[in-house]
């Protein structure tokens, strides 16, 4: 009779570690999609920034072309006939289009820069997240593991006690009740 006890345990341990065996698969899973997510926008947010700092520097070329061209204008003011007098001026209004223009293409590219930085963190945070929660679900294996070893059973139920680590943690990815803090 206590030799099938003994077994039903066992069989459940051997059930409880399977099942722990399929959530770290999930669990893996999503990590390792969210974590690829953060990379590839990371790649896009890259791209956006270089992108602005192109516009940025196409901003300034004008802006310096304009600035010579208002000097040479005041410099030569006098000496110009009206119809060159009006080319000048007609340059250095296209200029300040230009001018304007980059810079509201700038601040369009910096709000989808932005918006692709707080996507990549919440990314990162909820890769963060699965990967504690895979944590705990690989504790709480070698924990059933080695119960199953030593037929000890309160390791048996110390590792289905640590699998409240990988719920809390799991749950967090999704939720982001508490977001870890990303170090690099």
């Amino acid at each position: 009779m206590a030799e099938e006890k003994k077994e039903t345990w066992i069989t459940w341990l051997a059930l409880t570690t399977a099942f722990l065996a399929v959530f770290a698969a999930v669990t893996t899973m999503y990590m390792g999609k969210y974590s690829n997510r953060s990379i590839l926008i990371q790649g896009q947010e890259t791209d956006h920034w270089g992108y602005y700092q192109a516009k940025s520097i196409k901003g300034h070329t004008y802006e310096i072309q304009k600035q010579k061209l208002e000097l040479e204008f005041l410099s030569l003011q006098t000496k110009l006939t009206t119809v060159i007098a009006e080319k000048y001026k007609k340059t250095i209004a296209d200029y300040d289009v230009n001018i304007k223009r980059y810079e509201k293409e700038k601040a369009e590219i910096k709000v989808g820069a932005e918006k692709l930085a707080v996507q990549k963190v919440l990314f990162q945070n909820m890769s963060s997240n699965f990967s504690y929660s895979l944590i705990f679900l690989q504790i709480a294996i070698v924990m059933s593991s080695v119960a199953a070893i030593t037929k000890k059973k309160p390791l048996w139920y110390l590792g289905l006690a640590i699998v409240i680590g990988w719920i809390y943690y799991f749950s967090n990815a999704f939720l982001l009740l508490y977001q870890t803090p990303l170090t690099f």
